[in-house]
């Protein structure tokens, strides 16, 4: 995705964006910071590292563009991560974050306002960096992958996941379309009316909400992150695809849903699409991620180190 803004105005419109959707971000996606969430990042986690390193862990690492704290908080509580750094450019997250661990009765964790290309650490002070979600969001990622390295302990390891594919983005947006010429028939099938406006007409909100049409800058082929980290100088780059019936069945319903007043949405419906999620994603790790080619997946996942 090649965007017209500066980087600059691209770091303005992320933290903008984000500091918007931070109160109701868990709530819109489905944050879970239970047993199941913890399944879900350490499931990205053991298709990327062996057995041995799992069960060492790691004593101090960062998380970049943080958010809400799903990723880390997550690794955090299953015992992954004995020290954690938790950073965004965005205000309003970090502040949701440090709530997330207050709740949870975390210790080892902070949050601080940051952005990627220019960190506020000491070299080779952290054994991994991570992150979700997070790069297709950076105008940088050469400055971005330099300081990942820089404040790296020698052996220290890289990890993100959730990255869009470029052929995986265009794919799911068939079941993207679907669901929106669908939207009608859903609604009237579940007796739903169409979901209230999350804000006033012309209000400050409602035009920030309006930015995540552009806050999303990128999108990958597998070479361009391993050619990106390799640039930076880690060593062992790894980039693997995930999720490709799940993703296109998550996007379809996640897309009538949307169509919908989301109190009128019955369990039964909330459910199926739950369980149906969670049975296609162990179809795609068992039979698919193994065989298909990384870019045909809609989510990339980079593993690398400091050699």
């Amino acid at each position: 995705m090649a965007s017209v803004l500066s980087p600059d105005e691209i770091r303005d419109v992320n933290t903008r964006y984000h500091d918007v959707a931070a109160q109701s971000y868990d709530a819109k996606w489905g944050i879970d910071f239970g047993s199941i969430g913890q399944q879900q990042v350490l499931g990205k986690v053991q298709k990327l590292f062996g057995p041995e390193r799992l069960a060492a862990g790691f004593d101090r690492a960062l998380e970049i563009g943080a958010g809400t704290g799903y990723f880390s908080l997550n690794l955090k509580q299953s015992g992954l991560i004995r020290e954690l750094v938790c950073t965004d450019i965005s205000p309003g997250m970090v502040r949701v974050l440090a709530d997330n661990a207050e709740a949870l009765e975390l210790t080892g964790v902070s949050a601080t306002r940051a952005d990627a290309e220019s960190l506020p650490f000491p070299d080779q002070s952290f054994d991994l960096v991570l992150g979700h979600a997070v790069l297709h969001h950076l105008p940088d990622l050469a400055r971005s992958f330099s300081e990942f390295h820089r404040v790296l302990r020698p052996g220290g390891v890289i990890l993100f996941a959730g990255e869009p594919s470029r052929v995986g983005d265009r794919i799911a947006l068939l079941p993207k379309r679907a669901a929106n010429l669908l939207g009608p028939l859903y609604r009237r099938a579940i007796g739903a009316g169409p979901p209230p406006e999350a804000a006033a007409a012309g209000s400050a909100e409602a035009a920030d909400h309006e930015l995540e049409a552009v806050v999303d800058i990128h999108a990958f082929v597998p070479s361009d992150l391993s050619g990106i980290a390799t640039a930076a100088g880690f060593g062992d780059v790894q980039v693997r695809g995930e999720e490709l019936l799940a993703n296109w069945f998550g996007w379809f319903n996640r897309g009538l849903e949307a169509s919908a007043d989301p109190d009128a949405i019955p369990d039964l419906w909330r459910q199926y699409a739950f369980h149906g999620y969670i049975a296609l994603q162990n179809v795609d790790r068992a039979l698919l991620e193994p065989r298909l080619p990384p870019a045909l997946f809609y989510n990339l996942l980079l593993t690398a180190a400091r050699t």
